[in-house]
């Protein structure tokens, strides 16, 4: 069975709640998606939970997974379809937004993030894309 985990973040101003699905493992959950504003939370990462009144609250990392997480904003919708297709071939995993041009990608710790970054900084260079590291699971 599947459950949202909450997590907190900040943004410019103000505290916001993205929910992540999870699968409870023991005493713990495993986030089992992307998140896209939340950082230093990747898939397959184990946490503990505050359940307040049954919302399920993240409270730390117990276990990181090694993956890794980055956030990519277009500059045009045009290139999306082709970016993700490329970064599938490198071997990450991504999931579309509710913001139209934001998507967010995992990079397995099976893949050298080396192969990936330099994907990226072409993408930024080339005014594709900018992209955001948002938790490298190998630090």
């Amino acid at each position: 069975m599947k459950d949202k985990v909450l997590l907190v973040y900040k943004d410019e101003e103000n505290y916001q709640i993205e929910s992540v699905w999870s699968t409870k493992v023991g005493n713990y959950y495993r986030i089992d998606n992307i998140p896209f504003f939340a950082k230093n939370i990747a898939p397959g990462d184990i946490v503990s939970i505050q359940d307040d009144d049954g919302q399920l609250f993240f409270d730390e990392l117990i276990e990181a997974s090694g993956n890794s997480v980055v956030r990519i904003i277009f500059f045009s919708e045009n290139d999306i379809t082709r970016v993700t297709k490329e970064l599938e071939m490198l071997g990450c995993n991504w999931e579309g937004s509710h913001l139209n041009k934001l998507i967010s990608i995992e990079i397995p710790k099976s893949i050298p993030y080396g192969i990936v970054k330099k994907y990226l900084e072409h993408g930024l260079k080339a005014g594709i894309f900018d992209y955001q590291e948002a938790c490298l699971g190998f630090k």
